[in-house]
């Protein structure tokens, strides 16, 4: 098979899709840093590394998991609820739900269906899952915006439910084992940074609610070569730490680059809702692209990196402080790599 030789941007614009409503739910235990730290002790003392990292380096100081006897999606179930009822939106008239999770329990059936039934969603409300790393929400967004501007639905509801808690108790089992090398566990470092949580956002048609906040435009790019670079499951996640920052920077900066010739990001934006990856990622992002860091809210020091659910968590922190008039914009990786921005015109 021949390699990628054609460069460039995908872009969208959106012509009558508005945002009704979006909302978040936290997981409610609290896992520090320290915790984390303490239990995996003895093998960073056998092995020569530094307790710390999670916070000195990635910045995050506690993340958060579901109690016992609460997945990921009733956490999912809960944030849709929370988002159709705050959207004044009858449940009936949703023709359209977008599941967007990394976590997911099996091959088959979809997620989406389990959240379809929690939140009693109708008959008529066509779900399936789309899953694009932590890219995933703003794809969901992408699509449904295409599918009211097309007609095909008047509202569409988007949902992600995530949880670290499996795959981080297993990677602490694992980096416990006495012949685990300090490789071993720089490779595997990512997993510790995770968290869970949940978001929802309710989407209809601008032309009927002139209240709603404007979809504008979204633009992607592909770097699909660095594939290999963050490769996870259930069960286990390695990262190439370094070479993930690098390639993702480079493929932001890309997109970047070429959307300035249609699009004022650089400057214009009075919000930047990044993915919520680490410390490093988030002032590399912001040196990078000349983006102004006051403008940037970070929730991962005390939510760590929920995966998709780190935008939309995010822009629902902020809700309380946007004024009509003010411009959003959404910025998303993924493993893979996929880059993309979405705006918003609050």
């Amino acid at each position: 098979m021949g390699k990628h030789v054609v460069t460039g941007n995908t872009t969208h614009r959106f012509r009558n899709t508005t945002l009704l409503s979006i909302s978040r739910v936290d997981a409610p235990r609290v896992v520090t840093s320290d915790e984390l730290d303490e239990r995996l002790a003895d093998t960073y003392q056998r092995v020569g590394l530094r307790a710390g990292l999670l916070e000195r380096l990635a910045g995050i100081r506690e993340r958060r998991w579901w109690p016992d006897g609460f997945s990921f999606v009733d956490g999912a179930a809960t944030a849709a609820a929370k988002a159709i009822s705050e959207s004044g939106v009858d449940p009936a008239d949703i023709g359209l739900m977008v599941n967007t999770s990394v976590s997911r329990r099996y091959l088959e059936p979809a997620t989406a269906v389990a959240v379809h039934d929690a939140v009693g969603l109708p008959t008529s409300c066509q779900n399936f899952d789309v899953t694009n790393a932590c890219l995933g929400f703003v794809n969901g967004i992408e699509i449904a915006a295409a599918m009211i501007d097309a007609g095909l639905v008047d509202y569409a509801l988007v949902v992600d439910g995530e949880d670290a808690r499996e795959v981080q108790e297993a990677t602490v089992r694992r980096l416990s084992s006495p012949d685990v090398t300090a490789k071993d566990v720089l490779a595997q470092f990512a997993t510790l940074t995770l968290g869970s949580g949940a978001a929802a956002m309710v989407l209809g048609r601008a032309d009927k609610h002139p209240e709603g906040h404007r979809v504008v435009a979204s633009v992607s790019r592909a770097g699909t070569e660095h594939h290999e670079l963050c490769v996870g499951d259930n069960d286990l996640m390695r990262t190439d730490l370094k070479g993930l920052l690098d390639a993702g920077l480079q493929l932001s900066e890309d997109l970047w680059t070429d959307a300035a010739e249609e699009f004022d990001w650089a400057q214009g934006m009075d919000r930047y809702v990044v993915h919520q990856v680490s410390q490093v990622h988030t002032d590399a992002l912001c040196t990078r692209l000349g983006i102004d860091p006051s403008r940037v809210p970070r929730t991962f020091p005390d939510r760590g990196n929920i995966g998709p659910v780190s935008v939309p968590f995010t822009l629902a922190g902020e809700v309380g402080t946007l004024d009509g008039g003010d411009r959003v914009l959404l910025m998303g990786i993924g493993s893979g790599l996929n880059a993309s921005c979405l705006e918003i015109a609050w």
